[in-house]
């Protein structure tokens, strides 16, 4: 990937679509193709392959997604499936077609049985049942592993598909309603702390355990993966497995770890209540991470640093909210 190459960041105005434009940028990458969702509809299949032949991007990111929390993805099942379905279908199928040198496409480790054994291998893929609040989604992100594989095998083309841990940083979905659990918890912490408040709420036990990578990092690892040496992409891309890779801190907390961390964080001194008739979703979700890590990329951010980090690009949106 030249520092000239036409690049196409699908969804760059979400958390990991603009963290990967910003990594880009940052090391030199000029001619970036970008689109808004207004300007182009990826679940529009002729307006994307019309894109593609006008445009001719050379490498892709495949980080547009409609994604939510345990209560979005529990509500609109249908929506989560046919949108993703869509997006990936049209990307894809129109990447191969101008002939795209290589794309990275962005799923999520909710792909893996609810009921994996810990750390999660990549191998580990279709073992098991999903877990059921987020099956919809995760059947669309297993599509389109599906898709780059097939690909690969029938056409030869050098797709990979790249699966994040829980994933939070600049730019978060703070949406009570739709976010995931580490925004949702900064909101909360910031606005009790603002309003006063003796507690907060939080949704189920605390204990299932989550794997938080700060989206930074994420970035960092999806260019670091588009630049791959041919012959270490090709340990990744074979014809006897999907073309998966893990990417996290193969570290995790538990929800009231995290919580408690969360709140030191924003200086909310209040109690944590506990609400177990919420769901806790899947108990645990740790990555390995050995295959990338052997690869030569780790992850920096320490936890407590992000959510610093996170919390301060959002802190004028909460006062804003309280005033």
């Amino acid at each position: 990937m030249e520092k000239t190459s036409r690049i196409y960041v699908a969804g760059h105005r979400g958390l990991v679509g603009s963290a990967i434009l910003r990594e880009l940028e940052k090391q030199g990458y000029s001619n970036l193709l970008m689109r808004t969702h207004a300007e182009l509809d990826l679940t529009d299949g002729d307006a994307v392959r019309h894109f593609f032949e006008a445009e001719r991007p050379e490498y892709v990111f495949l980080a547009a997604a409609k994604v939510g929390g345990i209560l979005a993805n529990d509500t609109y099942p249908a929506d989560f499936l046919r949108e993703n379905l869509k997006i990936q279908t049209s990307v894809i199928q129109s990447a191969h077609s101008i002939g795209v040198k290589r794309l990275l496409f962005l799923g999520s480790t909710c792909i893996y049985p609810k009921l994996c054994p810990q750390p999660i291998r990549e191998e580990y893929l279709l073992t098991g049942p999903l877990e059921p609040t987020n099956r919809a989604y995760a059947l669309a992100k297993i599509a389109g592993i599906e898709m780059c594989w097939s690909y690969n095998r029938q056409y030869g083309t050098r797709y990979l598909a790249a699966m994040p841990t829980n994933l939070y940083g600049p730019g978060d979905n703070f949406n009570l309603q739709t976010s995931h659990v580490l925004p949702a918890l900064i909101r909360k912490a910031a606005e009790a702390k603002l309003a006063g408040d003796a507690a907060i709420t939080v949704w189920g036990t605390g204990t299932p355990r989550r794997e938080l990578l700060y989206s930074e990092d994420l970035a960092e690892a999806c260019v670091f993966l588009a630049v791959l040496a041919e012959e270490k992409l090709d340990s990744l891309i074979t014809n006897d497995a999907p073309p998966l890779i893990n990417i996290g801190t193969g570290a995790d907390l538990s929800i009231r770890e995290i919580a408690e961390l969360v709140c030191r964080v924003v200086g909310f001194t209040g109690e944590l209540r506990f609400d177990p008739s919420r769901p806790d979703g899947t108990p645990r979700k740790l990555c390995d991470v050995s295959r990338i890590n052997a690869l030569g990329w780790n992850a920096k951010t320490s936890l407590e640093e992000g959510i610093c980090r996170t919390y301060a690009s959002a802190r004028e949106l909460f006062t804003a909210a309280a005033h």
